[in-house]
C-alpha cells in the first residue's frame, strides 16, 4: 500500500499559527484600549464624535451635536473630568398627544424620537473652570478650557 499523506499532517502547524495570530491581535487590542481609556471615561460606545486638542494655553474639546439646542446640552467640569450630556425628546403637548398629530401631519416613518448621549473625558492637566467657555455653532459644540497657571508661590507644609 502506498504512503498517502494524512489530512491531519498540517493541522498542528495551522493551529499554532492561528494561536500566534490571536495572541498578537489580543495584545494589540489591549494596548489600544489602554491608550483610549487614559482620556475617554465614557461608558459603552457612543455615536457622538469628540476631539480633544491642546492649543498651548487652552484645551479645546469639539463635539458633534447636530440637531441639539443649547438647552438640550449639559456640560460639567469636575476636577480634570469634563462631562457632556445631551438629551432631545419629541415635542409633545400638555395632553400627551404628539405635536405632529395636533398639526395634522401624518407620519409615514418616524425615527427621530428620543436621542441622548453622554461623554466623559479626562483632561491631561488642571484647567481654570472659572474661565471655561462653550459655544454651539452649526451642530458643533466647542468647549475651551484654559489651563490653570502653575502656582508660582511655594507653600510651606508643617510636619505634625
Amino acid at each position: 500500500m502506498a504512503d498517502r499523506p494524512s489530512p491531519f499532517d498540517g493541522i498542528d502547524e495551522l493551529l499554532d499559527r492561528l494561536n500566534r495570530q490571536l495572541e498578537t491581535a489580543a495584545r494589540s487590542w489591549e494596548s489600544g484600549m489602554e491608550d483610549r481609556s487614559r482620556f475617554d471615561l465614557s461608558m459603552g460606545s457612543s455615536a457622538t464624535s469628540l476631539d480633544l486638542t491642546d492649543e498651548g494655553d487652552t484645551f479645546v474639546v469639539t463635539v458633534d451635536v447636530p440637531g441639539y439646542e443649547t438647552d438640550d446640552l449639559d456640560i460639567r467640569l469636575s476636577g480634570k473630568t469634563l462631562s457632556i450630556q445631551g438629551e432631545r425628546k419629541r415635542a409633545t403637548e400638555d395632553d400627551g398627544s404628539d405635536e405632529g398629530e395636533e398639526s395634522g401631519d401624518v407620519y409615514i416613518r418616524r425615527e427621530r424620537e428620543v436621542q441622548s448621549f453622554s461623554r466623559q473625558i479626562s483632561v491631561p492637566e488642571p484647567v481654570d473652570a472659572e474661565n471655561a467657555d462653550a459655544t454651539v455653532n452649526n451642530g458643533i459644540l466647542t468647549v475651551e478650557l484654559p489651563k490653570r497657571d502653575p502656582d508660582s508661590e511655594s507653600h510651606e507644609i508643617d510636619i505634625q
